[in-house]
């Protein structure tokens, strides 16, 4: 893609992370939500490749917790979102097989990097409001289940719209499998 057309694309891309993101919250115990845009995620980074996708992931979930009032959230979920979407592209992509397959074993992985990321950050923020280690994770292990829901269905979501995506020509050479 040429350099405008790419940027517009990515712009497009962060914006559709944020809406999904803030178009569906299911709340859960531990005052986060679930939501779907981790499959917009997956695809920013499988669509656009991993470092313009990663790119795209990580600004438009920061805008969601922003303009959601998760404010501190915003800068772990930068860094978070952008690492899950980076993995899942990159592996999409060195990957050999079906379609299918790259993106259950790339989204997988790559919302490996969520879950974990979550938690940490998670047991960070309690320590800075300070909860010694110990109990900063245990609360926070309360979080992994809701993490884990939301990305199986992120790569369900992903698995789901990419043949659609598959129609649209600038996307039509990321899809070919080896």
């Amino acid at each position: 893609m040429r350099d405008t057309k790419k940027l517009i694309v990515m712009a497009l891309f962060a914006a559709l992370t944020c809406v999904t993101t803030m178009m569906i919250k299911i709340p859960t115990p531990t005052l986060g939500y679930i939501h779907p845009g981790d499959g917009m995620v997956l695809l920013s980074g499988i669509l656009l490749g991993p470092v313009a996708g990663a790119i795209a992931a990580g600004v438009g979930s920061m805008l969601a917790d922003l303009f959601g009032g998760y404010l501190s959230y915003a800068a772990g979920t930068l860094v978070i979102k952008t690492l899950t979407a980076a993995v899942a592209g990159l592996l999409y992509h060195k990957l050999r097989g079906k379609s299918q397959v790259r993106v259950v074993l790339g989204g997988a992985i790559g919302e490996c990097v969520m879950v974990g990321g979550y938690y940490v950050y998670e047991i960070g923020l309690s320590m800075l409001a300070g909860s010694g280690l110990a109990a900063a994770a245990t609360a926070s292990a309360a979080g992994i289940v809701f993490n884990i829901v939301q990305a199986a269905s992120g790569v369900l979501i992903a698995l789901i719209l990419l043949p659609a995506l598959r129609h649209v020509p600038m996307f039509r050479q990321t899809q070919t499998a080896a």
